[in-house]
């Protein structure tokens, strides 16, 4: 079974960058599309972010658009999310997923890692 580990959260500030590593163990993440949603506490999951598998392509939400990039590195068998600008909001925890296909960009798909807290506060 394909098992997804995140990276790189932390605490920063209003208008910092963060970068939130995917890696996984056992299976090449380049047969998976790769996406990225988030919840905060106390309110429902949103997905982030999808980088498909078929055609390279990558598709965001609203939300982050311009903001947030999602890229892979099949060397080192890992996604990224490059996440700037970041805007203060309540802490969220950021899970990394995988499937076939990107599905609600990145929010409904077979298989999610245990997640990357990021507080984003001054």
């Amino acid at each position: 079974q394909l098992q997804l580990v995140e990276s790189g959260g932390g605490s920063v500030q209003p208008g910092e960058s963060l970068r939130l590593s995917c890696s996984a163990s056992r299976f090449p993440m380049n047969y998976y599309s790769i996406g990225w949603f988030r919840q905060a506490s106390g309110k429902g999951r949103e997905g982030v972010a999808c980088l498909s598998v078929s055609d390279g392509s990558s598709e965001y939400a609203e939300s982050v658009k311009g903001r947030f990039t999602i890229s892979r590195d099949s060397e080192k068998n890992t996604v990224y999310l490059r996440m700037e600008a970041l805007k203060p909001e309540a802490p969220a925890v950021y899970y990394c997923a995988a499937d076939f296909r990107c599905k609600k960009i990145g929010l409904d798909m077979n298989y999610s890692g245990r997640g990357t807290l990021v507080t984003v506060s001054s």
